[in-house]
């Protein structure tokens, strides 16, 4: 976007805000993955691993000092995604004993939000170390690595069937709606004005 998304103004607050209230509406306890000193007003700071840097050195940082079995990762820029959809793919991965959970959407894997079985971080810092920083295809291997695959939740079948839904009635394809230009935003912040509508 050319600026910190992190910081990006969104419907009354910052979209950095905005993923904290998932997280927290969702019930779960929030720390703030990566290099951000000025953002610790808002929640505990996890640093990326070591020197490297970027999202999935966030997520390495994260799950090397937690002590929980399953960690949950949302980035900022869906700020258009339910809580009860993080509810439901931790009940997942509890149920499963998945490694890593997901969602999909008119047949696209999303690779966030995420649920990560604490046991994927060797295989996460083996990508890291040998230079390949790419999100999903360190899932894939980390999965792999421990005899799974990564266990996919098709959301129109889980909205259809009454198992997730969005409290503003907002449309599956919405949820993760991303935003990583100006028009993105805008487009975002035109959702939201109608949702204010509806309610």
């Amino acid at each position: 976007m050319g600026v910190d998304k992190a910081t990006v103004e969104f419907d009354g607050g910052l979209l950095v805000e905005r993923a904290i209230g998932i997280l927290r509406e969702a019930g779960l306890p929030v720390a703030i993955a990566g290099n951000r000193q000025d953002l610790e007003n808002l929640a505990e700071i996890v640093n990326d691993l070591d020197t490297f840097q970027g999202p999935l050195a966030g997520i390495c940082g994260a799950l090397n000092i937690t002590s929980v079995t399953w960690s949950v990762f949302v980035p900022v820029d869906l700020p258009m995604l339910p809580p009860v959809l993080i509810r439901l793919m931790q009940e997942v991965a509890h149920v499963t004993g998945s490694a890593v959970v997901v969602p999909s959407v008119n047949g696209f894997v999303q690779t966030f939000p995420a649920v990560l079985h604490r046991s994927v971080l060797p295989t996460l810092k083996a990508e890291l170390a040998a230079g390949r920083g790419g999100c999903f295809s360190a899932f894939q291997a980390a999965a792999k690595a421990l005899g799974q695959r990564v266990h996919v939740l098709a959301m129109e079948l889980l909205a259809q069937t009454g198992q997730v839904k969005h409290d503003d009635g907002l449309p599956v394809a919405r949820w993760f709606f991303n935003i990583n230009s100006a028009t993105d935003l805008e487009l975002a912040r035109t959702f939201s004005r109608k949702l204010s509508l509806l309610r």
